[in-house]
Protein backbone atom coordinates (compact mmCIF):
# COMPACT_ATOMS: atom_id res chain seq x y z
CA UNK A 1 0.00 0.00 0.00
CA UNK A 2 1.00 3.47 -1.02
CA UNK A 3 1.53 6.67 1.16
CA UNK A 4 -2.00 7.47 -0.52
CA UNK A 5 -4.03 4.74 0.73
CA UNK A 6 -3.18 4.97 4.32
CA UNK A 7 -3.95 7.17 7.21
CA UNK A 8 -1.62 9.28 8.17
CA UNK A 9 -1.35 11.67 10.93
CA UNK A 10 -1.30 15.59 9.80
CA UNK A 11 0.52 17.19 12.83
CA UNK A 12 -0.08 17.12 16.86
CA UNK A 13 -3.13 19.28 16.90
CA UNK A 14 -4.38 18.75 13.58
CA UNK A 15 -7.53 16.41 12.46
CA UNK A 16 -6.31 13.15 11.04
CA UNK A 17 -6.86 12.82 7.63
CA UNK A 18 -6.96 10.39 4.73
CA UNK A 19 -4.65 10.36 1.68
CA UNK A 20 -6.63 8.71 -0.88
CA UNK A 21 -6.01 8.30 -4.74
CA UNK A 22 -9.23 9.72 -5.98
CA UNK A 23 -8.67 13.47 -6.70
CA UNK A 24 -12.07 14.05 -6.18
CA UNK A 25 -11.24 13.76 -2.25
CA UNK A 26 -9.65 17.34 -2.15
CA UNK A 27 -11.68 19.88 -3.52
CA UNK A 28 -10.53 22.07 -6.69
CA UNK A 29 -8.84 25.63 -5.65
CA UNK A 30 -11.33 28.55 -6.24
CA UNK A 31 -10.85 30.48 -9.31
CA UNK A 32 -10.00 33.80 -7.56
CA UNK A 33 -7.02 35.57 -6.15
CA UNK A 34 -5.22 38.18 -5.17
CA UNK A 35 -1.02 39.38 -4.70
CA UNK A 36 -2.28 42.44 -2.34
CA UNK A 37 -0.39 41.60 1.23
CA UNK A 38 -2.67 40.80 3.83
CA UNK A 39 -3.28 39.41 7.64
CA UNK A 40 -4.80 35.54 6.92
CA UNK A 41 -5.26 32.50 9.36
CA UNK A 42 -1.97 30.50 9.28
CA UNK A 43 -2.69 28.36 12.40
CA UNK A 44 -3.39 25.06 10.32
CA UNK A 45 0.32 24.75 9.49
CA UNK A 46 2.83 23.38 11.63
CA UNK A 47 4.89 25.58 13.69
CA UNK A 48 8.25 25.06 15.14
CA UNK A 49 7.11 23.79 18.65
CA UNK A 50 4.90 21.38 16.81
CA UNK A 51 7.70 20.30 14.38
CA UNK A 52 9.80 19.82 17.36
CA UNK A 53 7.60 17.48 19.02
CA UNK A 54 6.42 15.33 15.61
CA UNK A 55 9.69 14.76 14.91
CA UNK A 56 9.94 13.40 18.25
CA UNK A 57 6.83 11.35 17.90
CA UNK A 58 8.56 9.77 14.64
CA UNK A 59 11.55 8.88 15.88
CA UNK A 60 9.56 6.75 18.72
CA UNK A 61 7.13 4.95 16.99
CA UNK A 62 9.16 4.25 13.80
CA UNK A 63 11.31 2.73 16.22
CA UNK A 64 14.86 3.92 15.32
CA UNK A 65 14.16 4.24 11.55
CA UNK A 66 13.48 7.90 11.62
CA UNK A 67 16.83 9.71 13.21
CA UNK A 68 16.36 13.22 13.85
CA UNK A 69 19.61 15.45 14.38
CA UNK A 70 20.98 18.72 15.08
CA UNK A 71 22.45 20.49 12.09
CA UNK A 72 22.61 23.87 13.60
CA UNK A 73 21.38 26.92 15.32
CA UNK A 74 19.25 29.95 14.11
CA UNK A 75 20.37 32.94 14.74
CA UNK A 76 17.34 33.16 17.18
CA UNK A 77 18.68 29.69 19.09
CA UNK A 78 15.93 27.69 17.38
CA UNK A 79 17.59 24.36 16.34
CA UNK A 80 17.45 22.97 12.94
CA UNK A 81 17.08 19.53 12.31
CA UNK A 82 17.87 16.70 10.31
CA UNK A 83 15.60 13.59 9.71
CA UNK A 84 16.73 10.62 8.05
CA UNK A 85 14.92 7.49 6.83
CA UNK A 86 16.00 4.27 4.80
CA UNK A 87 19.78 3.02 3.93
CA UNK A 88 19.64 3.05 0.41
CA UNK A 89 22.47 3.69 -1.81
CA UNK A 90 20.78 6.49 -3.38
CA UNK A 91 20.25 9.52 -1.26
CA UNK A 92 17.50 11.81 -1.44
CA UNK A 93 17.40 15.30 0.12
CA UNK A 94 14.94 17.68 0.55
CA UNK A 95 14.42 21.09 2.59
CA UNK A 96 11.76 23.28 3.23
CA UNK A 97 10.16 26.71 4.81
CA UNK A 98 13.87 28.54 3.26
CA UNK A 99 11.56 31.27 3.37
CA UNK A 100 9.15 31.37 6.49
CA UNK A 101 6.15 32.01 5.02
CA UNK A 102 6.19 29.26 2.48
CA UNK A 103 4.74 26.56 4.37
CA UNK A 104 3.14 23.55 3.28
CA UNK A 105 6.05 21.99 2.44
CA UNK A 106 6.95 21.22 5.91
CA UNK A 107 3.51 19.58 6.50
CA UNK A 108 4.24 17.16 3.56
CA UNK A 109 7.40 16.08 4.66
CA UNK A 110 6.47 15.30 8.43
CA UNK A 111 3.80 12.76 6.50
CA UNK A 112 6.50 11.49 4.16
CA UNK A 113 8.26 10.66 6.98
CA UNK A 114 5.87 9.24 9.12
CA UNK A 115 4.89 7.13 6.20
CA UNK A 116 8.55 5.77 5.46
CA UNK A 117 9.45 5.33 9.03
CA UNK A 118 6.01 3.26 10.40
CA UNK A 119 4.64 1.55 6.85
CA UNK A 120 5.25 -2.37 7.13
CA UNK A 121 4.15 -2.18 3.45
CA UNK A 122 6.37 -3.62 0.57
CA UNK A 123 6.46 -0.40 -0.79
CA UNK A 124 7.74 1.42 2.17
CA UNK A 125 10.05 -1.23 2.58
CA UNK A 126 11.57 -1.23 -1.20
CA UNK A 127 11.48 2.83 -0.43
CA UNK A 128 13.89 2.25 2.84
CA UNK A 129 16.56 0.03 0.94
CA UNK A 130 16.83 1.76 -2.08
CA UNK A 131 16.83 5.32 -0.60
CA UNK A 132 18.39 7.39 2.43
CA UNK A 133 15.63 10.07 2.64
CA UNK A 134 16.92 13.17 4.52
CA UNK A 135 14.52 15.59 5.30
CA UNK A 136 15.64 19.11 6.69
CA UNK A 137 11.68 20.98 7.47
CA UNK A 138 11.75 24.34 8.58
CA UNK A 139 15.34 25.21 7.88
CA UNK A 140 14.77 28.70 8.76
CA UNK A 141 12.67 28.82 11.89
CA UNK A 142 12.94 32.06 12.87
CA UNK A 143 11.78 33.34 9.50
CA UNK A 144 8.94 30.36 10.18
CA UNK A 145 8.03 31.75 13.17
CA UNK A 146 7.87 35.51 12.20
CA UNK A 147 5.97 34.49 9.50
CA UNK A 148 7.70 36.36 7.17
CA UNK A 149 10.35 35.61 3.83
CA UNK A 150 13.67 36.35 5.72
CA UNK A 151 15.78 35.09 8.49
CA UNK A 152 16.41 37.29 11.74
CA UNK A 153 19.54 38.06 11.35
CA UNK A 154 21.29 41.80 11.27
CA UNK A 155 23.99 42.86 9.38
CA UNK A 156 25.86 43.91 12.22
CA UNK A 157 25.65 39.93 13.71
CA UNK A 158 26.95 38.86 10.39
CA UNK A 159 29.85 41.44 10.60
CA UNK A 160 30.55 40.26 14.57
CA UNK A 161 30.93 36.57 12.97
CA UNK A 162 32.93 37.38 9.83
CA UNK A 163 35.10 40.06 11.06
CA UNK A 164 36.89 40.62 7.77
CA UNK A 165 33.62 42.28 6.63
CA UNK A 166 33.61 45.16 9.00
CA UNK A 167 33.85 48.16 7.01
CA UNK A 168 31.67 46.26 3.87
CA UNK A 169 28.45 47.27 2.46
CA UNK A 170 25.36 44.76 3.17
CA UNK A 171 24.93 41.81 1.10
CA UNK A 172 22.56 42.68 -1.72
CA UNK A 173 19.75 39.94 -0.19
CA UNK A 174 19.88 41.98 3.12
CA UNK A 175 16.33 42.49 4.15
CA UNK A 176 15.98 46.30 5.87
CA UNK A 177 12.33 47.82 4.00
CA UNK A 178 8.97 46.59 3.55
CA UNK A 179 8.64 43.64 1.50
CA UNK A 180 5.78 41.61 1.09
CA UNK A 181 3.69 42.99 3.51
CA UNK A 182 6.69 42.37 6.21
CA UNK A 183 8.31 45.54 7.87
CA UNK A 184 12.07 44.62 7.78
CA UNK A 185 13.21 47.56 9.08
CA UNK A 186 13.39 46.66 12.91
CA UNK A 187 13.77 43.29 12.77
CA UNK A 188 16.19 42.95 9.96
CA UNK A 189 17.39 39.47 7.88
CA UNK A 190 18.31 38.04 4.75
CA UNK A 191 16.43 36.24 1.53
CA UNK A 192 18.44 32.67 2.84
CA UNK A 193 18.23 31.08 -0.54
CA UNK A 194 20.72 33.25 -2.42
CA UNK A 195 23.69 32.70 0.27
CA UNK A 196 24.75 29.43 -1.19
CA UNK A 197 28.12 28.42 -2.96
CA UNK A 198 29.26 26.55 -5.15
CA UNK A 199 32.40 26.31 -3.75
CA UNK A 200 30.93 24.12 -0.45
CA UNK A 201 34.35 25.29 1.75
CA UNK A 202 34.33 28.57 0.73
CA UNK A 203 35.14 31.48 3.21
CA UNK A 204 33.54 35.57 2.96
CA UNK A 205 35.67 37.71 1.61
CA UNK A 206 35.64 40.71 1.81
CA UNK A 207 36.02 41.90 -1.92
CA UNK A 208 33.03 39.53 -2.54
CA UNK A 209 30.33 41.92 -1.08
CA UNK A 210 27.80 43.32 -1.56
CA UNK A 211 27.40 40.69 -4.28
CA UNK A 212 24.77 40.78 -7.11
CA UNK A 213 21.86 37.84 -7.98
CA UNK A 214 24.68 36.34 -10.24
CA UNK A 215 27.26 36.03 -8.78
CA UNK A 216 27.18 33.32 -6.10
CA UNK A 217 26.10 33.41 -2.24
CA UNK A 218 28.72 33.62 1.11
CA UNK A 219 27.16 31.33 3.61
CA UNK A 220 26.71 34.27 5.99
CA UNK A 221 23.51 32.88 7.54
CA UNK A 222 23.27 29.95 9.39
CA UNK A 223 20.46 28.38 7.85
CA UNK A 224 22.47 28.23 4.64
CA UNK A 225 25.57 26.56 6.83
CA UNK A 226 23.62 23.96 8.08
CA UNK A 227 22.42 22.95 4.86
CA UNK A 228 25.59 22.77 3.66
CA UNK A 229 26.44 20.79 6.65
CA UNK A 230 23.64 18.00 5.70
CA UNK A 231 24.93 18.14 1.94
CA UNK A 232 28.99 17.77 2.82
CA UNK A 233 28.19 14.85 5.67
CA UNK A 234 26.47 13.00 3.27
CA UNK A 235 29.00 13.43 0.51
CA UNK A 236 31.55 12.17 3.30
CA UNK A 237 30.35 9.43 4.11
CA UNK A 238 29.26 7.95 1.27
CA UNK A 239 32.06 9.48 -0.76
CA UNK A 240 30.36 11.27 -3.75
CA UNK A 241 27.58 14.02 -3.39
CA UNK A 242 23.34 13.19 -2.88
CA UNK A 243 21.57 12.05 -6.24
CA UNK A 244 18.74 14.55 -6.02
CA UNK A 245 18.14 17.68 -3.96
CA UNK A 246 14.63 19.00 -3.81
CA UNK A 247 13.75 23.02 -2.93
CA UNK A 248 10.07 23.23 -1.43
CA UNK A 249 8.76 27.00 -2.33
CA UNK A 250 5.94 28.99 -2.84
CA UNK A 251 4.94 31.65 -5.28
CA UNK A 252 2.61 34.23 -6.37
CA UNK A 253 -1.07 33.38 -5.81
CA UNK A 254 -2.61 34.44 -9.20
CA UNK A 255 -0.71 32.08 -11.56
CA UNK A 256 -2.48 29.82 -14.21
CA UNK A 257 -1.44 27.04 -16.13
CA UNK A 258 -0.57 27.83 -19.29
CA UNK A 259 -3.80 27.63 -22.30
CA UNK A 260 -6.36 27.35 -19.84
CA UNK A 261 -7.84 29.12 -16.64
CA UNK A 262 -7.16 26.82 -13.81
CA UNK A 263 -5.17 28.26 -10.94
CA UNK A 264 -2.08 26.13 -10.22
CA UNK A 265 -1.24 24.00 -7.59
CA UNK A 266 2.35 23.39 -8.07
CA UNK A 267 4.86 24.77 -10.72
CA UNK A 268 8.19 23.03 -11.39
CA UNK A 269 11.81 23.35 -12.53
CA UNK A 270 15.31 22.57 -12.92
CA UNK A 271 18.06 25.17 -12.17
CA UNK A 272 18.72 28.74 -13.27
CA UNK A 273 21.92 28.24 -14.72
CA UNK A 274 22.60 29.61 -18.45
CA UNK A 275 23.76 26.96 -21.37
CA UNK A 276 25.89 29.75 -22.34
CA UNK A 277 27.97 29.93 -19.40
CA UNK A 278 29.19 26.34 -19.79
CA UNK A 279 31.46 26.61 -22.85
CA UNK A 280 35.00 26.88 -22.53
CA UNK A 281 36.25 30.30 -20.59
CA UNK A 282 32.86 31.07 -19.98
CA UNK A 283 32.38 31.19 -15.89
CA UNK A 284 30.76 27.69 -15.20
CA UNK A 285 33.24 25.85 -17.29
CA UNK A 286 34.81 23.92 -14.91
CA UNK A 287 31.49 22.72 -13.73
CA UNK A 288 30.50 21.64 -17.24
CA UNK A 289 31.26 17.94 -16.43
CA UNK A 290 29.51 17.56 -13.14
CA UNK A 291 26.56 19.86 -13.53
CA UNK A 292 23.23 17.85 -13.89
CA UNK A 293 20.84 19.98 -16.65
CA UNK A 294 19.37 16.91 -17.77
CA UNK A 295 18.86 14.60 -14.55
CA UNK A 296 17.39 17.94 -12.79
CA UNK A 297 15.18 17.47 -15.59
CA UNK A 298 14.33 13.79 -15.72
CA UNK A 299 13.22 14.21 -12.38
CA UNK A 300 10.99 17.37 -12.75
CA UNK A 301 9.27 15.32 -15.17
CA UNK A 302 9.12 13.07 -12.71
CA UNK A 303 7.67 15.16 -9.93
CA UNK A 304 5.36 16.39 -12.36
CA UNK A 305 3.71 13.83 -13.42
CA UNK A 306 3.33 12.39 -9.82
CA UNK A 307 1.34 15.52 -9.10
CA UNK A 308 -0.82 15.37 -12.54
CA UNK A 309 -1.61 11.80 -12.08
CA UNK A 310 -3.50 12.47 -9.41
CA UNK A 311 -5.65 15.38 -10.51
CA UNK A 312 -3.35 18.14 -9.42
CA UNK A 313 -2.81 21.30 -11.43
CA UNK A 314 1.11 21.73 -12.39
CA UNK A 315 3.44 23.68 -14.83
CA UNK A 316 6.92 24.61 -15.92
CA UNK A 317 7.90 27.58 -13.34
CA UNK A 318 8.83 30.74 -15.31
CA UNK A 319 12.86 30.39 -16.20
CA UNK A 320 13.67 32.13 -19.03
CA UNK A 321 17.16 30.96 -21.05
CA UNK A 322 19.66 34.05 -19.50
CA UNK A 323 18.20 33.38 -15.98
CA UNK A 324 21.55 32.93 -13.73
CA UNK A 325 21.06 32.57 -10.19
CA UNK A 326 24.37 30.57 -8.56
CA UNK A 327 23.73 31.40 -4.93
CA UNK A 328 20.41 28.93 -4.61
CA UNK A 329 20.76 26.22 -2.82
CA UNK A 330 19.57 23.77 -6.02
CA UNK A 331 21.81 25.79 -8.28
CA UNK A 332 24.88 25.60 -6.12
CA UNK A 333 24.04 21.87 -5.69
CA UNK A 334 23.57 21.20 -9.50
CA UNK A 335 26.71 22.53 -10.01
CA UNK A 336 28.17 19.49 -7.58
CA UNK A 337 26.85 17.11 -9.21
CA UNK A 338 23.42 16.48 -7.75
CA UNK A 339 20.18 16.65 -9.69
CA UNK A 340 17.94 19.26 -8.03
CA UNK A 341 14.18 20.21 -8.63
CA UNK A 342 12.27 23.47 -7.56
CA UNK A 343 8.53 22.72 -5.88
CA UNK A 344 6.84 26.19 -6.38
CA UNK A 345 3.26 25.80 -4.51
CA UNK A 346 0.81 28.73 -5.60
CA UNK A 347 0.32 31.67 -2.94
CA UNK A 348 2.24 32.20 -0.14
CA UNK A 349 0.42 33.21 3.81
CA UNK A 350 0.33 37.64 2.65
CA UNK A 351 -1.60 36.16 -0.36
CA UNK A 352 -3.48 33.07 0.44
CA UNK A 353 -2.73 32.29 4.22
CA UNK A 354 -3.24 28.61 4.98
CA UNK A 355 -6.38 28.65 2.25
CA UNK A 356 -6.20 25.14 -0.03
CA UNK A 357 -3.39 23.66 3.07
CA UNK A 358 -4.78 20.31 2.42
CA UNK A 359 -4.93 20.43 -1.46
CA UNK A 360 -1.67 21.48 -1.41
CA UNK A 361 0.26 19.52 0.95
CA UNK A 362 -1.46 16.34 -1.04
CA UNK A 363 0.12 17.65 -4.24
CA UNK A 364 3.52 18.17 -3.07
CA UNK A 365 3.50 14.62 -1.62
CA UNK A 366 2.26 13.61 -4.68
CA UNK A 367 5.00 15.08 -6.71
CA UNK A 368 7.79 13.71 -3.90
CA UNK A 369 6.53 10.23 -3.87
CA UNK A 370 6.23 9.70 -7.52
CA UNK A 371 9.82 10.86 -7.64
CA UNK A 372 11.22 8.75 -4.92
CA UNK A 373 9.65 5.53 -6.43
CA UNK A 374 11.09 6.85 -9.92
CA UNK A 375 14.65 7.47 -8.36
CA UNK A 376 14.15 3.67 -6.31
CA UNK A 377 13.55 1.91 -9.50
CA UNK A 378 15.66 3.42 -11.75
CA UNK A 379 12.54 4.66 -14.09
CA UNK A 380 13.42 8.24 -13.95
CA UNK A 381 16.44 7.52 -16.02
CA UNK A 382 14.29 6.55 -18.86
CA UNK A 383 13.00 9.91 -18.88
CA UNK A 384 13.05 12.26 -21.96
CA UNK A 385 14.84 15.46 -20.23
CA UNK A 386 13.82 17.23 -23.57
CA UNK A 387 10.28 16.99 -22.60
CA UNK A 388 10.29 19.14 -19.69
CA UNK A 389 9.84 21.89 -22.23
CA UNK A 390 6.84 20.64 -23.90
CA UNK A 391 5.40 20.32 -20.07
CA UNK A 392 2.43 23.04 -19.81
CA UNK A 393 3.71 26.56 -19.33
CA UNK A 394 2.75 28.83 -16.73
CA UNK A 395 0.46 32.23 -17.50
CA UNK A 396 -0.03 35.46 -15.68
CA UNK A 397 3.55 35.28 -14.95
CA UNK A 398 3.43 38.88 -14.09
CA UNK A 399 2.84 38.18 -10.81
CA UNK A 400 6.07 36.21 -9.77
CA UNK A 401 7.71 39.50 -10.80
CA UNK A 402 6.65 40.70 -7.03
CA UNK A 403 7.80 37.03 -5.52
CA UNK A 404 11.09 36.31 -5.64
CA UNK A 405 11.89 33.15 -6.04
Amino acid sequence: MSVFGRLVPVMVGLAVLPLVSAPAAVAAPVQACSEEPRELPINEFTDYREMVRELGRLERVSKGRVAVKEVGRSTRGRVIHQASVGTGPKVFVVSSEIHGNEKTGTDALLRILDYLGTSESRDAERLRKTITFVAVPKLNPDGAELDRRGNDLSWAEVQQRFPQLKDRPPAWNYLSDVIQGDDYRKRPGFDVNRDFNPELNYVPRAEDFPGAPDQPGWFITPEARALRSVYVSLAEQRGKVPDVYVDLHHQGACVRQEGSDRLLDVGIDYPPLPDKFFEPGQKYAKYRDVYTKDESRQLAISGFNGMTSRGFVGARYPHAADRDLPGQARCSFALNGTGTVLFEVRGQTQTLGQQHRERFTRAVMAGLYNMLRDVSTGAVEYIDPEAFDRLPGTADSAALARVLE
